[in-house]
């Protein structure tokens, strides 16, 4: 385990080299962030829990394509490399810079597609990926970094699948657990399928049940702006915002809660964990630039909490 403590505030972050999955956010309010308790911390699965990295899909693959990496792809599924050096801390802040290259990613490529290693081998589709991590008084800042190596440009989704830790088991409490910010945002309901609505004022919850929805961002909206409700009258504040090739895109967003239904059918989560937390993702999705050669793409994501 990587444990980052920002010494003049006591903020503090861990971060397993799985995944380079971020485990823990304590702040001054207390833990923020949400680990099942059957989730796997052995590195035999994505870890339940937490802020796992989405690369480079996001869900399962289209079904046509025939390609057979798993669900979010092979970020969350390997072993991290902790960048020699980069663990600091200081007054402004204490952080630390995670790598993985893709000749190093043994799991989660699955086959048929450009990134398997068949394909890969030759070089023409490859990458580095970067995660920054700082913690300070304020909030957690995470930065992931995709570094095109290969020859050939490459499409992409990435998220920063963060699960909310909700108090008093109040998610489905429409007074204590929301997310609030997305209106004018186009939806994807992935429950429903139903796609194209507009959100509009009221605070996006739990009530209806299981929730699976992407907010797509509205034209000239690039930073995605939410406030959480965590419950026991808390909230946190998230601010995403993206770039490919040194160029802004928008930041859509994802809400997630399997509730009682999806809970129990998820080994790797209690059945009643569902009133326990709430995911609320930024991401860059959607019909956006490729990579290419030699460029870069970026997504960070700030927690006020």
């Amino acid at each position: 385990m990587i444990d980052i403590v920002h010494s003049k505030s006591g903020s503090s972050v861990s971060i397993h080299p799985f995944g380079a999955t971020i485990i823990s956010y304590k702040s001054s309010g207390g833990e923020n962030l949400f680990v099942s308790r059957l989730s796997k911390l052995d590195g035999s699965k994505a870890i339940r829990g937490g802020i796992p990295i989405v690369f480079p899909i996001f869900g399962p693959p289209p079904k046509d394509s025939g390609s057979t990496m798993p669900q979010h792809g092979f970020a969350r599924n390997n072993m991290w490399k902790v960048k020699e050096g980069s663990q600091h801390d200081s007054d402004s802040h204490a952080g630390v810079t995670l790598t993985l290259d893709l000749a190093d990613a043994s799991k989660g490529r699955g086959g048929n597609n450009i990134w398997s290693e068949s394909d890969a081998k030759t070089g023409a589709t490859s990458c580095q990926l970067i995660f920054e991590v700082k913690v300070d008084n304020e909030a957690l800042s995470t930065t992931m970094i995709v570094q095109n190596t290969g020859s050939d440009a490459f499409d992409f989704n990435c998220l920063l699948h963060t699960y909310y830790a909700v108090e008093g088991k109040a998610a489905q409490d429409p007074k204590q657990c929301y997310a609030k910010g997305l209106q004018g945002y186009s939806i994807i309901d992935k429950v429903r399928g139903v796609s194209g609505e507009i959100c509009g004022e009221d605070p996006v919850d739990l009530t209806a049940g299981a929730v699976d929805s992407v907010y797509m961002a509205p034209e000239g909206k690039m930073a995605v702006n939410v406030e959480v409700g965590v419950g026991g009258g808390r909230t946190v504040k998230m601010e995403a915002f993206g770039t490919i090739d040194d160029k802004p895109v928008p930041a859509s967003c994802v809400v997630w809660n399997p509730s009682a239904e999806g809970a129990a059918g998820m080994g790797d989560f209690g059945d009643d964990q569902y009133q326990e937390m709430i995911c609320v993702e930024p991401g860059i999705l959607g019909d956006q630039p490729a990579l290419g050669p030699g460029k870069k793409a970026s997504l960070t994501q700030l927690i006020f909490a």
